[in-house]
């Protein structure tokens, strides 16, 4: 039933509902999802049938400046989803005997409150002794059909939220959500944490010229029109990457905001914490800005590796390669390279994180060394860190084992901290 004409007595119950689950094991740790739950619920019931937005949640709940585009930012979507399954896992174990349910309809903003069904006692003398035990059969067999479906249901909503909690925690470490915040990782990432505003993670998606039905090629300054620039795809490894990073900021109860890189712009760097994932020679704002020194990322100019990308040691120790580039592309990718670094940002107090590879392999092996509370501890204990427990800022040089698309190991190869 929808939130219609309603009694005082019946917004108590259905805000008392609103309590339950924020209180709940499932909801109480997410400070983002229990903002957005009661402020759908303060909508559903202060405004009965009005709809709601995307850009209105985004400014009002989030924080999100006035210039929001829901187009480019998926962040308002993606949270309502996530509670979405957190509503789904609630009412299949601590809320299974609640008698208020309360939906998200997918597609919709507008929260529903709903009471379970309740059998209503059949009218005395309304029907005969062989019509009522007939009626009773009837309702005993819908009964028990009912239940069945519901135990079968709430079994198929169980089985779903065990496979997605499972391949979530799978895809970067054994860190759970609801496990205390690993101390490698809370040094590593508090550059990130403590700003009022959430970081911005910029992926990279390469200018291509062409079409994917026809074949694309990157776009090639000296003889292709800005005209025919083709920007809307990326590689695999960054996907994955930015599924790490939002688990892993999870884990440190903070949101991230996600932007391609061709829709980044330099006032966007001047008043952010960033965080890019993909090299300069596909996430192109890095051109732009201070990035790093010791560890460019150059495209050879000579020699039999003429044209590919590479990483330039700037200034090599001792066994330290001068430069180093991913497996030829005429061969198998089994190696690639990859650079982990923080810098200061623009502006005082603000932050940049470069976490790029030579493709897109090495990116997502960047980022997953990154997430890592293991890698991350063994890359620490080799830095220096703040009376504040806070990491100084760094560039560190990765090789990256690749089997078929995927990697599979993370080494560190060189490590250069920079003046803050």
């Amino acid at each position: 039933m929808g939130v219609t004409g309603m009694h005082v007595s019946q917004r108590d119950e259905f805000l008392g509902q609103i309590d339950r689950l924020a209180g709940s094991s499932v909801l109480h740790s997410s400070e983002s999802l229990l903002k957005l739950l009661r402020y759908l619920a303060k909508q559903a019931i202060d405004h009965p049938g009005e709809p709601v937005k995307e850009y209105q949640i985004a400014t009002e709940v989030f924080g999100r400046p006035s210039d929001f585009d829901p187009q480019s930012d998926s962040t308002i979507r993606v949270q309502a989803g996530r509670l979405r399954t957190k509503l789904a896992e609630y009412y299949t174990a601590e809320g299974a005997d609640d008698s208020v349910l309360v939906e998200l309809p997918k597609g919709s903003y507008h929260l529903e409150f709903h009471h379970r069904a309740t059998r209503t006692a059949p009218l005395n003398g309304s029907e005969s002794p062989l019509a009522d035990a007939a009626s009773l059969r009837s309702s005993r067999i819908w009964k028990t059909a009912a239940i069945m479906l519901a135990v079968l249901l709430a079994a198929s909503l169980l089985g779903i939220v065990s496979l997605l909690a499972t391949r979530k925690s799978a895809a970067i470490s054994s860190v759970s959500v609801d496990q205390p915040v690993p101390e490698a990782l809370r040094i590593f990432w508090k550059p990130f944490l403590s700003a009022p505003d959430e970081p911005w993670v910029i992926f990279s998606n390469a200018a291509f010229v062409g079409r994917p039905e026809v074949g694309l090629r990157y776009y090639n300054p000296a003889h292709d029109s800005k005209d025919v620039v083709f920007d809307h795809y990326t590689g695999v490894g960054e996907v994955l990457a930015i599924h790490n990073l939002d688990h892993v900021f999870e884990i440190l109860h903070r949101q991230i905001r996600v932007k391609r890189g061709s829709l980044f712009s330099l006032d966007d760097a001047k008043n952010n914490d960033l965080i890019f994932v993909g090299s300069p020679s596909e996430n192109l704002t890095l051109t732009e800005i201070p990035g790093t020194q010791d560890f460019l990322f150059q495209r050879l100019s000579s020699g039999p590796r003429k044209g590919d990308l590479a990483i330039v040691n700037v200034h090599p120790q001792p066994n330290e390669p001068k430069e180093v580039l991913a497996s030829p592309s005429n061969s198998p990718l089994t190696e690639d390279y990859a650079v982990i670094a923080l810098l200061p940002g623009l502006n005082s107090g603000r932050w940049v994180m470069i976490l790029a590879g030579t493709t897109t392999f090495g990116t997502q092996g960047a980022v997953e060394y990154a997430c890592r509370p293991g890698s991350v501890e063994e890359l620490l204990l080799r830095l220096s860190v703040s009376k504040d427990g806070e990491a100084k800022p760094f560039e560190a040089l990765l090789r990256v084992k690749v089997t078929r698309g995927v990697p599979v190991s993370t080494e560190l190869v060189a490590l250069r901290e920079r003046a803050q």
